[in-house]
């Protein structure tokens, strides 16, 4: 359940950055737009993070094996 909850998180943080995107398209060049394209960009990197921490957490609660050092001599 917790995949199918962070997909579409992920996937409402894309659309977001989209349509924002699609809106900073069409103001006139300016501060105005330059916000816009700005918070685009911040919901477009929160959705890598987004991604990157799930998969960061998936690694993390795999149970950890224990490997062996072998010395050579």
């Amino acid at each position: 359940m917790g995949k199918v909850v962070f997909l579409y998180r992920s996937l409402a943080y894309r659309n977001a950055a989209a349509d924002m995107l699609r809106k900073a398209r069409k103001l006139p060049r300016g501060a105005e737009r330059s916000a816009a394209r700005r918070y685009a960009r911040a919901l477009r990197d929160l959705s890598q993070t987004e991604a990157w921490l799930e998969g960061r957490l998936a690694d993390e609660s795999r149970p950890m094996t224990r490997m062996r050092v072998v010395a050579s001599r």
